[in-house]
Protein backbone atom coordinates (compact mmCIF):
# COMPACT_ATOMS: atom_id res chain seq x y z
CA UNK A 1 0.00 0.00 0.00
CA UNK A 2 1.36 3.21 -0.92
CA UNK A 3 2.52 5.98 2.17
CA UNK A 4 -0.08 7.73 2.99
CA UNK A 5 2.30 10.92 3.37
CA UNK A 6 4.02 10.16 0.18
CA UNK A 7 3.44 12.88 -3.05
CA UNK A 8 4.72 12.34 -6.51
CA UNK A 9 7.25 14.00 -7.06
CA UNK A 10 9.44 11.97 -9.59
CA UNK A 11 11.27 14.14 -11.13
CA UNK A 12 12.63 16.68 -8.32
CA UNK A 13 15.99 14.64 -8.31
CA UNK A 14 16.59 14.75 -12.29
CA UNK A 15 19.13 17.85 -11.64
CA UNK A 16 20.51 15.81 -9.21
CA UNK A 17 21.10 12.87 -10.64
CA UNK A 18 23.06 14.60 -13.47
CA UNK A 19 24.87 17.06 -11.29
CA UNK A 20 25.69 16.66 -8.26
CA UNK A 21 28.95 14.78 -7.47
CA UNK A 22 27.22 12.86 -4.49
CA UNK A 23 24.78 11.54 -7.02
CA UNK A 24 27.29 7.81 -7.49
CA UNK A 25 27.08 7.56 -3.99
CA UNK A 26 23.45 7.26 -3.49
CA UNK A 27 23.01 5.27 -6.45
CA UNK A 28 25.28 2.49 -5.39
CA UNK A 29 24.07 2.83 -1.79
CA UNK A 30 20.13 2.64 -2.77
CA UNK A 31 20.71 -0.38 -4.74
CA UNK A 32 21.79 -2.33 -1.37
CA UNK A 33 19.69 -1.03 1.09
CA UNK A 34 15.41 -1.56 1.50
CA UNK A 35 14.89 2.27 2.11
CA UNK A 36 16.89 5.44 1.72
CA UNK A 37 16.29 8.78 2.19
CA UNK A 38 17.49 12.10 1.68
CA UNK A 39 16.09 14.15 4.88
CA UNK A 40 16.14 17.45 6.42
CA UNK A 41 17.63 20.72 4.93
CA UNK A 42 18.65 19.16 1.81
CA UNK A 43 15.24 18.30 0.75
CA UNK A 44 14.20 21.65 2.06
CA UNK A 45 16.48 23.30 -0.31
CA UNK A 46 16.01 21.06 -3.42
CA UNK A 47 12.33 22.02 -3.51
CA UNK A 48 13.14 26.00 -2.97
CA UNK A 49 15.02 25.10 -6.63
CA UNK A 50 18.80 24.74 -4.37
CA UNK A 51 21.31 21.78 -4.52
CA UNK A 52 23.47 21.50 -1.43
CA UNK A 53 26.76 20.89 -1.31
CA UNK A 54 26.27 19.11 1.79
CA UNK A 55 23.52 15.93 1.65
CA UNK A 56 22.20 13.92 4.52
CA UNK A 57 20.50 10.57 4.22
CA UNK A 58 18.81 8.31 6.28
CA UNK A 59 19.17 4.35 6.05
CA UNK A 60 16.16 2.38 7.08
CA UNK A 61 15.90 -1.27 8.52
CA UNK A 62 19.87 -2.03 8.75
CA UNK A 63 21.61 -2.48 11.81
CA UNK A 64 24.18 0.00 12.21
CA UNK A 65 27.08 -3.06 12.41
CA UNK A 66 25.74 -4.19 8.88
CA UNK A 67 25.70 -0.67 7.53
CA UNK A 68 29.27 0.26 8.57
CA UNK A 69 30.29 -3.46 7.08
CA UNK A 70 28.30 -2.38 3.59
CA UNK A 71 29.77 0.89 3.55
CA UNK A 72 33.36 0.32 4.16
CA UNK A 73 32.99 -2.56 0.93
CA UNK A 74 30.87 0.28 -1.18
CA UNK A 75 33.71 3.21 -0.32
CA UNK A 76 36.61 1.96 1.00
CA UNK A 77 39.36 4.42 3.06
CA UNK A 78 36.24 7.09 2.44
CA UNK A 79 34.05 6.35 5.39
CA UNK A 80 34.72 8.79 8.73
CA UNK A 81 32.41 7.83 11.92
CA UNK A 82 30.77 10.85 13.03
CA UNK A 83 28.50 9.23 15.23
CA UNK A 84 29.45 5.64 14.95
CA UNK A 85 27.48 4.84 18.74
CA UNK A 86 24.25 6.06 17.11
CA UNK A 87 24.52 4.73 13.40
CA UNK A 88 25.94 8.48 11.72
CA UNK A 89 28.81 8.07 9.22
CA UNK A 90 30.37 10.66 6.50
CA UNK A 91 31.70 10.36 3.19
CA UNK A 92 33.55 13.31 1.04
CA UNK A 93 31.58 14.05 -1.76
CA UNK A 94 33.46 16.96 -3.93
CA UNK A 95 32.86 20.33 -1.77
CA UNK A 96 31.07 19.18 0.77
CA UNK A 97 29.82 15.84 2.42
CA UNK A 98 28.16 13.10 2.59
CA UNK A 99 26.43 12.14 5.70
CA UNK A 100 24.59 8.92 6.52
CA UNK A 101 22.69 8.03 9.57
CA UNK A 102 20.16 5.66 10.91
CA UNK A 103 16.87 6.99 12.24
CA UNK A 104 17.38 8.19 15.54
CA UNK A 105 15.00 8.22 18.56
CA UNK A 106 16.19 10.52 21.39
CA UNK A 107 15.01 10.52 25.31
CA UNK A 108 15.85 13.31 27.47
CA UNK A 109 17.95 12.41 30.46
CA UNK A 110 18.75 14.91 31.96
CA UNK A 111 19.29 19.53 32.13
CA UNK A 112 20.47 20.79 29.02
CA UNK A 113 21.50 20.64 25.61
CA UNK A 114 23.29 17.73 26.33
CA UNK A 115 20.85 15.68 28.92
CA UNK A 116 19.42 13.10 25.91
CA UNK A 117 19.99 9.71 25.07
CA UNK A 118 20.34 8.79 21.41
CA UNK A 119 19.73 5.65 19.68
CA UNK A 120 20.02 4.86 15.99
CA UNK A 121 16.66 2.39 15.13
CA UNK A 122 16.21 0.95 11.69
CA UNK A 123 13.46 -0.48 12.44
CA UNK A 124 11.49 2.85 13.25
CA UNK A 125 8.67 4.23 11.16
CA UNK A 126 9.49 7.65 9.10
CA UNK A 127 6.93 9.60 11.00
CA UNK A 128 8.19 8.50 14.07
CA UNK A 129 11.43 9.46 12.71
CA UNK A 130 10.91 13.02 11.73
CA UNK A 131 9.22 13.98 14.77
CA UNK A 132 12.13 14.74 16.07
CA UNK A 133 13.14 17.20 14.22
CA UNK A 134 12.57 20.91 14.81
CA UNK A 135 10.17 22.30 11.75
CA UNK A 136 8.35 21.01 9.70
CA UNK A 137 9.99 22.21 6.28
CA UNK A 138 12.57 19.88 7.63
CA UNK A 139 10.98 16.92 8.77
CA UNK A 140 10.18 15.76 4.86
CA UNK A 141 12.16 13.06 3.19
CA UNK A 142 12.19 12.48 -0.34
CA UNK A 143 12.50 8.02 -1.55
CA UNK A 144 15.98 7.57 -3.45
CA UNK A 145 14.82 4.85 -5.23
CA UNK A 146 11.52 6.64 -6.50
CA UNK A 147 12.14 10.39 -6.36
CA UNK A 148 8.87 10.68 -4.17
CA UNK A 149 8.73 13.26 -1.08
CA UNK A 150 7.32 11.77 2.02
CA UNK A 151 6.09 14.73 4.18
CA UNK A 152 4.30 13.50 7.37
CA UNK A 153 3.69 16.60 9.17
CA UNK A 154 2.55 19.63 6.18
CA UNK A 155 6.18 20.72 5.60
CA UNK A 156 5.51 21.37 2.02
CA UNK A 157 2.51 23.69 2.39
CA UNK A 158 4.47 25.27 5.17
CA UNK A 159 7.30 25.51 2.88
CA UNK A 160 4.59 27.36 0.02
CA UNK A 161 3.44 29.39 2.75
CA UNK A 162 6.31 30.62 3.83
CA UNK A 163 6.10 29.67 7.61
CA UNK A 164 7.97 28.38 10.23
CA UNK A 165 6.34 25.54 12.30
CA UNK A 166 7.22 23.60 15.38
CA UNK A 167 6.71 19.46 14.32
CA UNK A 168 6.14 18.59 18.26
CA UNK A 169 5.43 20.91 21.03
CA UNK A 170 6.44 18.04 23.38
CA UNK A 171 9.86 17.49 22.14
CA UNK A 172 10.84 20.92 20.38
CA UNK A 173 11.17 22.00 24.08
CA UNK A 174 13.88 19.59 24.84
CA UNK A 175 16.69 21.35 23.09
CA UNK A 176 16.40 25.33 23.04
CA UNK A 177 19.10 25.96 20.31
CA UNK A 178 16.27 25.42 18.16
CA UNK A 179 14.80 28.94 19.18
CA UNK A 180 18.28 30.09 17.53
CA UNK A 181 17.68 27.95 14.37
CA UNK A 182 14.67 29.99 14.27
CA UNK A 183 15.95 32.77 14.02
CA UNK A 184 18.90 32.16 11.59
CA UNK A 185 16.05 30.09 9.34
CA UNK A 186 13.32 32.95 9.15
CA UNK A 187 15.90 35.07 8.14
CA UNK A 188 17.33 32.42 5.62
CA UNK A 189 14.32 31.80 4.09
CA UNK A 190 12.66 35.14 4.62
CA UNK A 191 9.60 33.03 6.66
CA UNK A 192 7.47 34.12 9.37
CA UNK A 193 6.74 32.12 12.28
CA UNK A 194 3.25 30.62 12.70
CA UNK A 195 2.07 31.72 16.10
CA UNK A 196 1.75 28.79 18.17
CA UNK A 197 5.15 28.03 17.62
CA UNK A 198 6.19 31.44 18.22
CA UNK A 199 4.31 31.56 21.72
CA UNK A 200 6.59 28.29 22.22
CA UNK A 201 9.33 29.93 21.80
CA UNK A 202 8.78 32.64 23.56
CA UNK A 203 7.63 30.95 26.44
CA UNK A 204 11.40 29.38 26.27
CA UNK A 205 13.16 32.51 25.94
CA UNK A 206 10.91 33.80 29.52
CA UNK A 207 11.44 30.45 31.06
CA UNK A 208 15.25 30.78 30.82
CA UNK A 209 15.76 27.78 28.75
CA UNK A 210 18.22 29.60 26.55
CA UNK A 211 20.45 30.34 29.58
CA UNK A 212 21.71 26.44 29.16
CA UNK A 213 22.94 26.45 25.75
CA UNK A 214 27.28 26.89 25.21
CA UNK A 215 28.49 29.83 23.88
CA UNK A 216 29.71 27.42 20.78
CA UNK A 217 26.46 25.92 19.70
CA UNK A 218 25.03 29.66 20.00
CA UNK A 219 27.54 30.83 17.55
CA UNK A 220 27.37 28.28 15.05
CA UNK A 221 23.57 29.45 14.67
CA UNK A 222 24.72 33.30 14.26
CA UNK A 223 27.24 32.25 12.16
CA UNK A 224 24.52 31.06 9.68
CA UNK A 225 22.50 33.97 10.29
CA UNK A 226 25.52 36.20 9.07
CA UNK A 227 26.54 34.64 6.13
CA UNK A 228 23.34 32.62 4.93
CA UNK A 229 21.18 35.53 5.40
CA UNK A 230 20.30 38.24 2.59
CA UNK A 231 18.45 40.09 5.28
CA UNK A 232 20.36 39.27 8.97
CA UNK A 233 17.96 41.97 10.04
CA UNK A 234 14.75 39.39 9.89
CA UNK A 235 16.40 37.32 12.30
CA UNK A 236 17.38 40.32 14.63
CA UNK A 237 13.66 41.54 14.47
CA UNK A 238 12.21 37.72 15.71
CA UNK A 239 14.92 37.72 18.19
CA UNK A 240 13.28 41.23 19.71
CA UNK A 241 10.12 39.58 19.51
CA UNK A 242 11.21 36.17 21.36
CA UNK A 243 12.29 38.36 24.08
CA UNK A 244 16.02 37.22 23.35
CA UNK A 245 17.29 40.96 22.81
CA UNK A 246 16.55 42.18 26.01
CA UNK A 247 17.44 39.42 28.01
CA UNK A 248 20.80 37.95 26.61
CA UNK A 249 22.00 40.91 25.07
CA UNK A 250 21.99 44.71 26.65
CA UNK A 251 24.27 45.79 24.23
CA UNK A 252 21.69 45.42 21.89
CA UNK A 253 18.68 46.35 23.91
CA UNK A 254 20.42 50.14 24.28
CA UNK A 255 20.33 50.34 20.64
CA UNK A 256 16.58 50.43 20.73
CA UNK A 257 14.85 54.05 21.68
CA UNK A 258 18.37 55.84 21.45
CA UNK A 259 17.11 58.92 19.25
CA UNK A 260 19.39 60.08 16.25
CA UNK A 261 18.94 63.09 14.89
CA UNK A 262 16.07 63.68 11.70
CA UNK A 263 18.45 65.41 9.31
CA UNK A 264 21.04 62.84 9.19
CA UNK A 265 18.82 59.54 10.12
CA UNK A 266 15.37 60.63 9.32
CA UNK A 267 14.82 56.19 9.73
CA UNK A 268 14.32 56.36 13.32
CA UNK A 269 16.26 55.52 16.17
CA UNK A 270 19.93 53.64 16.80
CA UNK A 271 18.60 50.34 16.67
CA UNK A 272 16.54 50.65 13.00
CA UNK A 273 19.51 52.52 11.23
CA UNK A 274 21.98 49.31 12.53
CA UNK A 275 19.30 46.78 11.14
CA UNK A 276 19.56 48.61 7.89
CA UNK A 277 23.28 48.74 8.14
CA UNK A 278 23.80 44.80 8.57
CA UNK A 279 21.66 43.99 5.52
CA UNK A 280 23.43 46.49 3.71
CA UNK A 281 26.79 44.84 4.83
CA UNK A 282 25.60 41.64 4.38
CA UNK A 283 24.54 42.52 0.39
CA UNK A 284 27.90 43.72 0.01
CA UNK A 285 30.15 40.70 1.51
CA UNK A 286 28.11 38.99 -1.67
CA UNK A 287 29.45 41.21 -4.44
CA UNK A 288 31.62 38.55 -5.77
CA UNK A 289 34.06 41.32 -7.46
CA UNK A 290 35.34 42.38 -3.62
CA UNK A 291 36.23 38.85 -2.69
CA UNK A 292 36.04 38.96 0.64
CA UNK A 293 37.52 35.99 2.54
CA UNK A 294 35.06 34.63 5.25
CA UNK A 295 36.92 35.81 8.10
CA UNK A 296 36.40 39.05 6.67
CA UNK A 297 32.88 38.46 5.79
CA UNK A 298 31.88 38.28 9.14
CA UNK A 299 33.63 41.10 10.64
CA UNK A 300 32.34 43.47 7.80
CA UNK A 301 28.83 42.01 8.81
CA UNK A 302 29.39 42.26 12.81
CA UNK A 303 31.25 45.35 12.58
CA UNK A 304 28.23 46.80 10.92
CA UNK A 305 26.27 45.83 13.61
CA UNK A 306 28.50 47.02 16.27
CA UNK A 307 29.38 50.45 14.43
CA UNK A 308 27.03 52.24 16.73
CA UNK A 309 27.21 50.82 20.03
CA UNK A 310 28.79 53.98 21.61
CA UNK A 311 25.43 56.36 21.11
CA UNK A 312 23.56 55.22 24.07
CA UNK A 313 26.23 56.16 26.05
CA UNK A 314 27.30 59.62 24.11
CA UNK A 315 23.55 60.57 22.94
CA UNK A 316 22.48 64.09 24.11
CA UNK A 317 20.43 66.98 22.67
CA UNK A 318 23.10 70.26 22.33
CA UNK A 319 21.75 73.22 20.92
CA UNK A 320 18.33 71.38 20.01
CA UNK A 321 20.44 68.82 17.64
CA UNK A 322 20.63 65.36 18.87
CA UNK A 323 24.06 64.51 19.05
CA UNK A 324 26.62 61.49 20.09
CA UNK A 325 29.65 62.71 20.16
CA UNK A 326 32.94 60.38 21.00
CA UNK A 327 30.18 57.35 20.20
CA UNK A 328 33.50 55.80 18.15
CA UNK A 329 35.50 55.67 20.95
CA UNK A 330 32.74 54.69 23.52
CA UNK A 331 31.79 52.15 21.14
CA UNK A 332 34.96 49.59 21.77
CA UNK A 333 33.57 48.67 25.45
CA UNK A 334 30.32 47.25 24.57
CA UNK A 335 31.74 45.36 21.20
CA UNK A 336 33.95 43.64 23.73
CA UNK A 337 31.27 42.66 25.41
CA UNK A 338 28.98 41.69 23.37
CA UNK A 339 31.55 39.71 21.01
CA UNK A 340 32.63 38.00 24.52
CA UNK A 341 28.67 35.99 24.10
CA UNK A 342 30.26 34.07 21.37
CA UNK A 343 33.18 32.43 20.34
CA UNK A 344 34.64 34.49 17.25
CA UNK A 345 38.36 34.78 16.62
CA UNK A 346 40.45 37.44 18.35
CA UNK A 347 41.21 38.63 14.75
CA UNK A 348 37.51 38.97 14.15
CA UNK A 349 36.68 40.96 17.50
CA UNK A 350 39.72 43.29 16.48
CA UNK A 351 38.46 43.99 13.07
CA UNK A 352 35.10 44.82 14.99
CA UNK A 353 36.57 47.06 17.81
CA UNK A 354 38.00 49.03 14.43
CA UNK A 355 34.46 49.16 13.18
CA UNK A 356 33.16 50.75 15.51
CA UNK A 357 36.23 53.25 16.96
CA UNK A 358 37.30 53.64 13.52
CA UNK A 359 33.81 54.04 10.91
CA UNK A 360 33.56 57.59 10.51
CA UNK A 361 37.20 57.98 9.37
CA UNK A 362 37.00 57.38 5.44
CA UNK A 363 33.76 59.94 5.51
CA UNK A 364 35.39 62.16 7.60
CA UNK A 365 39.18 62.29 5.09
CA UNK A 366 36.95 63.11 1.92
CA UNK A 367 34.52 65.45 3.46
CA UNK A 368 37.43 67.64 4.89
CA UNK A 369 39.13 66.74 1.29
CA UNK A 370 35.65 67.70 -0.64
CA UNK A 371 35.78 71.61 1.39
CA UNK A 372 39.42 72.11 0.77
CA UNK A 373 40.40 71.82 4.52
CA UNK A 374 42.86 69.59 3.34
CA UNK A 375 45.21 69.17 0.37
CA UNK A 376 45.34 66.51 -1.78
CA UNK A 377 48.63 64.91 -0.31
CA UNK A 378 47.36 65.82 3.18
CA UNK A 379 44.26 63.37 2.32
CA UNK A 380 46.82 60.75 1.23
CA UNK A 381 48.27 60.85 3.87
CA UNK A 382 45.01 60.58 6.37
CA UNK A 383 44.60 57.58 3.82
CA UNK A 384 48.08 55.88 4.88
CA UNK A 385 47.83 56.82 8.52
CA UNK A 386 44.37 55.29 8.89
CA UNK A 387 45.16 51.99 7.59
CA UNK A 388 48.78 51.97 9.56
CA UNK A 389 46.67 52.73 12.70
CA UNK A 390 44.22 50.12 11.82
CA UNK A 391 46.15 47.14 11.07
CA UNK A 392 45.89 44.34 10.51
CA UNK A 393 42.40 44.81 10.55
CA UNK A 394 42.07 44.97 6.07
CA UNK A 395 41.29 48.23 5.14
CA UNK A 396 38.50 46.85 2.97
CA UNK A 397 36.74 45.96 5.64
CA UNK A 398 36.91 49.19 7.58
CA UNK A 399 36.33 50.36 4.19
CA UNK A 400 32.92 47.68 3.68
CA UNK A 401 31.79 48.84 7.59
CA UNK A 402 31.70 52.52 6.28
CA UNK A 403 30.04 51.99 2.98
CA UNK A 404 27.35 50.32 4.79
CA UNK A 405 26.64 52.82 7.41
CA UNK A 406 26.52 55.45 4.74
CA UNK A 407 24.05 53.30 2.88
CA UNK A 408 22.32 52.28 5.36
CA UNK A 409 20.21 55.08 6.32
CA UNK A 410 17.17 57.42 5.40
CA UNK A 411 13.82 56.28 4.65
CA UNK A 412 13.58 52.52 3.83
CA UNK A 413 12.97 51.47 0.05
CA UNK A 414 14.22 55.77 -1.23
CA UNK A 415 17.39 55.11 -1.52
CA UNK A 416 19.13 53.62 -5.08
CA UNK A 417 21.11 50.41 -3.83
CA UNK A 418 23.73 51.42 -7.00
CA UNK A 419 23.90 54.67 -5.99
CA UNK A 420 27.64 55.57 -6.23
CA UNK A 421 30.09 55.28 -2.67
CA UNK A 422 32.02 58.62 -4.15
CA UNK A 423 34.05 58.28 -0.35
CA UNK A 424 35.18 54.69 -1.09
CA UNK A 425 35.90 55.20 -4.77
CA UNK A 426 38.42 58.27 -3.31
CA UNK A 427 39.68 55.77 -0.69
CA UNK A 428 40.19 53.00 -3.39
CA UNK A 429 42.13 54.97 -5.88
CA UNK A 430 44.61 55.98 -2.84
CA UNK A 431 45.20 52.86 -1.48
CA UNK A 432 45.95 51.50 -5.09
CA UNK A 433 48.39 54.72 -5.72
CA UNK A 434 49.93 54.16 -2.14
CA UNK A 435 50.79 50.06 -3.08
CA UNK A 436 51.85 51.44 -6.33
CA UNK A 437 54.45 53.33 -4.56
CA UNK A 438 54.70 51.27 -1.55
CA UNK A 439 53.44 53.78 0.33
CA UNK A 440 52.12 51.75 2.97
CA UNK A 441 55.20 49.96 3.74
CA UNK A 442 57.46 51.70 6.42
CA UNK A 443 60.03 54.12 5.23
CA UNK A 444 63.08 52.32 7.52
CA UNK A 445 63.47 48.79 9.05
CA UNK A 446 65.53 47.86 12.09
CA UNK A 447 68.58 47.15 10.30
CA UNK A 448 68.80 50.51 8.83
CA UNK A 449 69.39 51.66 11.60
CA UNK A 450 71.60 48.76 12.98
CA UNK A 451 73.11 50.26 9.85
CA UNK A 452 73.75 53.51 11.17
CA UNK A 453 75.60 52.47 14.14
CA UNK A 454 72.13 52.66 16.66
CA UNK A 455 73.13 49.47 19.18
CA UNK A 456 70.32 46.91 18.96
CA UNK A 457 67.70 47.18 21.82
CA UNK A 458 63.99 49.17 22.57
CA UNK A 459 65.94 52.65 21.43
CA UNK A 460 65.48 51.01 17.91
CA UNK A 461 61.45 50.37 17.93
CA UNK A 462 61.53 54.08 19.41
CA UNK A 463 63.41 55.81 16.52
CA UNK A 464 60.82 53.69 13.89
CA UNK A 465 57.59 55.00 15.53
CA UNK A 466 59.15 58.63 15.37
CA UNK A 467 59.97 58.48 12.10
CA UNK A 468 56.69 57.22 10.76
CA UNK A 469 55.17 60.04 13.24
CA UNK A 470 57.29 62.73 11.37
CA UNK A 471 55.91 60.66 8.31
CA UNK A 472 52.28 61.15 8.99
CA UNK A 473 52.96 65.32 9.96
CA UNK A 474 54.53 65.48 6.66
CA UNK A 475 57.68 66.24 8.00
CA UNK A 476 60.03 63.65 5.74
CA UNK A 477 58.23 61.67 2.42
CA UNK A 478 61.47 60.26 1.60
CA UNK A 479 63.28 57.28 2.78
CA UNK A 480 66.92 59.59 2.41
CA UNK A 481 64.93 62.00 4.05
CA UNK A 482 64.01 59.28 7.08
CA UNK A 483 67.66 58.50 7.26
CA UNK A 484 68.22 62.34 7.55
CA UNK A 485 65.88 62.72 10.24
CA UNK A 486 67.32 60.06 11.99
CA UNK A 487 70.89 60.97 11.95
CA UNK A 488 70.10 64.43 13.64
CA UNK A 489 68.63 62.33 16.51
CA UNK A 490 71.72 60.42 17.37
Amino acid sequence: MQNPFQVDQRDLLSQFWKEHPAAPILKKLAAEVPKLYLVGGFVRDALRGELSHDVDLEVYGVLVEKLETLLNQLFPGQIHSVGKAFGIFRIPAGSGFVDIALPRRESKSGSGHKGFVVEGDPNMTVEEATRRRDFTVNAMLIDVKDGTLVDPFGGKKDLDEKRLRVVDPKTFVDDPLRVYRAIQLAARLDFAVEPKSFELMHSMVARGDLATLSKERVTDEIRKLILMAEKPSIGWTLARELGIIERDYPELQALIGTKQEPEWHPEGDVWVHSLMVIDEAARIIRDSARSFSEREAYSVVLGSFCHDLGKPATTQVIDGRIRSRGHEEAGIIPTKSLLARWTFSSEILHNCVIAASEHLKPGMLYREHEKGAITDAQYRNGVRRLIRRTHPTPWRVLLAVAEADWRGRGIPGTRDPNEPYEYGKRFRETVSDLEAHQDLLPLLEGRDLLALGIEPGPRVGELLREVETARDNGDVKTRDEAIVWIKTRI
